[in-house]
């Protein structure tokens, strides 16, 4: 377990939005774990994936901790709940200057609005400087922001199974999984009082073919039933291994996330596109971090925002992960992880 754990509610008031509008009344919530030193040398800030919270060692144990590549003995390991998001940041879920929730009226943000919120809420508590930005997927999103937006107090980014840009085709799954939102009878235009479940779980599954690799599916599921029982020799609703996985996690995502959360931070990676920004490079080291398997942000395509990234003239480094589990392997394999970026940390 980490020692010293603080959560802080830091109340922003207005922030202006890439948009062109303003969001009233914006609260951060971060979680620091250990103490950071004045220089902040030794801070590791780690923004979250699409559905993680503050709480890093909840969700990424195996890469902080005990025994980790971060250790709260020697490293100050801050998470934020991202804007827009529905772990106690502003977000849809929370209650706007009218009493009610945001709900469907939540602005479309950035990932350029996340990371000026973070930025934000790190100064108001004293923190100026980091030593390393760390994020997969969505957090990789952010991790490199941080370095194109404010490079001058970064020391090292790691981006993690993700590009400078979300292409065409996972902007099309995320279009699908917000649709299976939209859809659900219980979703009432996003004014829902209990989460549409059944859109939800089938948003998780689309999003769950992306996250693991065909390998790694083959050897678990092959084609055998399901084994929970049934039949699908005999019965065509009877489910096949995979189908009951699929749904298994559908139950345990909707049991946990907000739709209309969802729905915005799924946008706020549709519109994420640092292509073209690359020049003028800023002191930050970046080390880019690709996963054979896969099938969202490809290793291939990996390598070469990399390359790209260090043309423009950049400290950029890659490291390749070999994993079944793909996508998900940031989080299924921390430690690997770790030991895989150990020398450039």
């Amino acid at each position: 377990m980490l020692d010293s754990v603080v959560d802080h509610d830091v109340r922003l008031g207005e922030v202006a939005l890439s948009g062109g509008t303003t969001l009233p009344d914006v609260v951060a919530r971060v979680t620091i774990y250990g103490q950071p030193r004045d220089d902040g040398a030794n801070v590791v800030f780690a923004p979250h994936a699409l559905t993680g919270s503050s709480r890093i060692a909840e969700w990424w144990g195996g890469l902080v901790g005990p025994g980790a590549l971060f250790e709260d003995a020697h490293w100050c390991i801050v998470g934020i709940n991202t804007l827009g998001g529905c772990y106690g940041s502003t977000g849809p879920p929370a209650i706007a200057p009218d009493g009610r929730k945001w709900g469907p009226r939540f602005p479309i943000v950035t990932v350029e609005d996340m990371v000026d919120v973070q930025r934000a809420a790190l100064q108001r508590l004293g923190i100026e400087r980091l030593g390393v930005v760390i994020g997969g997927s969505l957090g990789g999103f952010q991790a490199l922001s941080w370095a194109r937006r404010y490079g001058e107090f970064v020391e090292h980014a790691i981006v993690v199974a993700a590009h400078d840009h979300l292409r065409a085709q996972a902007i099309a799954q995320n279009g699908l999984a917000r649709e299976a939102i939209r859809l659900d009878p219980n979703f009432h235009g996003g004014w829902y009082e209990e989460q549409p479940a059944a859109g939800l779980k089938l948003a998780r599954a689309i999003a769950t073919l992306t996250y693991k690799s065909e390998d790694l599916f083959e050897r678990r599921f092959a084609n055998r039933p399901d084994r929970a029982g049934g039949n699908p020799k005999l019965v065509l609703d009877d489910r096949f291994d995979v189908d009951g996985y699929l749904a298994y996690q559908g139950v345990r995502f909707a049991a946990r996330m907000d739709a209309n959360t969802y729905r915005i931070l799924t946008r706020a990676m549709d519109l994420f596109d640092l292509r073209g920004a690359e020049g003028g490079p800023e002191r930050t080291r970046l080390t880019f971090v690709g996963v054979t398997g896969d099938q969202l942000f490809f290793a291939d395509h990996i390598r070469a925002v990399c390359e790209r990234w260090a043309d423009a003239g950049w400290d950029a480094a890659f490291r390749l992960m070999h994993s079944d589990h793909g996508h998900d392997a940031f989080l299924a394999e921390a430690r690997e992880l770790g030991d895989l970026i150990r020398d450039r940390v």
